[in-house]
């Protein structure tokens, strides 16, 4: 499928779609200059953006995405970066779950750090940095 169409799913039972594909197409340029192509040929971080782009289209209140950033380049992860911040910025909640620590305390107000399937600390990112376990085991010490 190309990425239109891609897009389209996500348009599913919601009607006229014009206006979220184009915040989709300004929140992500590359995916209106592949428009057409094959979605499968595209890079692992141009995936990710489509697949960020085709949930939105449903023009949700909450956007769950679980490691976004897994394996990008830092010039796509720059781009995956901007889109989160412009899509909170839209109204769009999004709980996010990455173990690109810098990056979650980046994009949160809230964080809860699991372990082994346990919440072992939680609370705003500002007193997270200063929680010398935090810093030591996940932010280089």
């Amino acid at each position: 499928m190309s990425v239109a169409d891609n897009l389209s799913l996500g348009t599913f039972r919601r009607g006229n779609a014009d206006e979220r594909r184009s915040f989709v197409y300004d929140l992500f340029p590359v995916l209106e200059e592949r428009a057409d192509q094959h979605a499968r040929t595209m890079s692992g971080g141009e995936q990710q953006m489509l697949a960020i782009g085709r949930a939105l289209m449903s023009s949700p209140d909450l956007l769950v995405l679980d490691e976004p950033t897994l394996g990008l380049a830092p010039v796509v992860l720059d781009d995956i970066s901007d889109g989160l911040d412009r899509i909170q910025d839209a109204g769009v909640t999004i709980l996010l779950c990455e173990q690109n620590v810098t990056f979650a305390m980046d994009h949160a107000d809230r964080i809860a750090l699991l372990e082994n399937g346990e919440i072992v600390r939680e609370g705003a990112p500002a007193e997270l940095r200063e929680d010398e376990y935090i810093h030591d085991v996940y932010l280089g010490g």
